[in-house]
């Protein structure tokens, strides 16, 4: 598989719901986020963690992906996050804007380099990240 063709797999999934997320990422991999509430830095068991309580917390949570380029080993994706919450099972929300870039190595996602903002819920910011097929 391709670089891209393994980070958009990933971005396909559905973070709530697959338990065999973290087989996308390497065993050493590292993701630098700064988000609106400041920077943070995780390893593989960091990652593992977060996504742990995305899915004690939500019924769905998934990526809808606007760009999404590589250029060698390193993709870029730019993506919306959109959510159903256990307490709000019939309402799925836009949660946050994201663009990341990934070092894809040994066919998993290795280091990565995030920013994200919450989620601007106008008509003219959500139609700019409207999904691409890939």
């Amino acid at each position: 598989m391709s670089p891209k063709e393994i980070v958009n797999n990933f971005y396909q999934s559905d973070l709530a719901k697959d338990d065999k997320i973290m087989n996308f990422f390497h065993e050493n991999c590292e993701l630098s986020w700064n988000s609106s509430k400041g920077f943070t830095k995780l390893d593989f068991q960091g990652i593992d963690d977060m996504l742990k309580g995305v899915q004690k917390s939500y019924l769905s949570f998934k990526f809808r992906v606007s760009h999404l380029l590589q250029d060698n080993n390193t993709i870029t994706v730019r993506y919306t996050i959109y959510a159903t919450t256990i307490e709000r099972p019939e309402k799925e929300d836009a949660l946050a804007h994201f663009i990341t870039i990934w070092e894809v190595k040994d066919n998993k996602m290795y280091r990565g380099f995030e920013i994200s903002q919450l989620a601007d819920i106008s008509s003219d910011s959500l139609n700019s990240y409207a999904e691409i097929k890939v």
